[in-house]
């Protein structure tokens, strides 16, 4: 049994390598000069520098083919089943390309979609890879999976809405309020989809409100999973996970947002996770 996530993930290195139990399928982004696969041809520092000057650039999920190589390799490699975990089907169709290839895999492949992203997803597919040492079967791996994306928050505030109007990820309805009389939005992935949550009035203001629901919703869990992401902030990021890490007693994981997830965020975009790790019977 082995588990699948793709890049959106934003795994920490330290996890996301050839001996971590999840394997990861990078998404795309392109590029003026090229197509370039998010961890491996393109960095978010990257992804920041261009949009800083001036590129518009796009993302595109990977090819069916992508999904099915790496289920042929994993099946080669003894995986008698796979449980493929996803970015949101409302705002990328990686989930639909998995889904296509794993009708055609050598081996039953179950895909879940996480309806989050990020470390919300992260969270979800790392906690599933630890069922299959446990006995578990393909249909409880998937289940755990959905269990810790459903019960996470995944919160984000971005100095500029444009880049997520522009690429479909948010409504102009939407973008134009959160933008209205100058205030700070704080957004979060809610049902699959990027929602407006909250407008405050400076940039300060919103980073405590941000960080104060964050820490509401770690309140009641029995095991917390905490993280922080950043696009060129991180200096605020390891200044967010110091506050959360004091108030929750738990050490946020901190890893700069992927680079497709920062190609619709922005520089200067500052994400926080929380998921219930806990509460959980193999």
């Amino acid at each position: 049994m082995r588990v699948v996530t793709d890049s959106t993930a934003c795994l920490p290195d330290a996890v996301d390598d050839d001996a971590s139990p999840v394997v990861v399928v990078p998404l795309r982004v392109l590029t003026p000069d090229g197509d370039r696969r998010e961890g491996v041809d393109i960095t978010p520092a990257e992804v920041a520098e261009r949009i800083a000057a001036g590129q518009r650039l796009t993302t595109s999920q990977p090819a069916p083919e992508d999904f099915a190589d790496v289920y042929r390799d994993l099946a080669a490699d003894g995986a008698g089943a796979i449980v493929s975990v996803h970015l949101s089907g409302d705002v990328s169709g990686t989930v639909g390309a998995a889904a296509h290839a794993g009708q055609r895999a050598m081996v039953p492949v179950r895909v879940v979609d996480s309806r989050t992203a990020a470390m919300a997803l992260g969270f979800a597919a790392l906690a599933a890879a630890e069922c299959p040492a446990h006995g578990a079967d393909a249909e409880h791996v998937a289940a755990r999976a959905r269990e810790v994306a459903a019960s996470s928050r995944c919160l984000f505030l971005v100095d500029s809405l444009d880049h997520l109007r522009r690429g479909g990820r948010l409504s102009a309805g939407a973008a134009a309020l959160g933008a209205a009389l100058g205030v700070r939005p704080i957004l979060e992935i809610v049902d699959g989809r990027v929602s407006l949550v909250q407008r405050v009035r400076t940039r300060a203001a919103a980073l405590d409100r941000m960080l104060a629901i964050a820490a509401e919703h770690a309140a009641g869990m029995e095991r917390p999973g905490v993280a922080v992401h950043h696009l060129g902030a991180a200096e605020r990021a390891e200044a967010a996970a110091g506050r959360l890490a004091e108030t929750l007693g738990v050490v946020p994981v901190v890893t700069p947002v992927s680079a497709v997830l920062g190609t619709h965020a922005g520089p200067g975009a500052l994400a926080v996770v929380v998921a219930e790790l806990g509460a959980h019977a193999h």
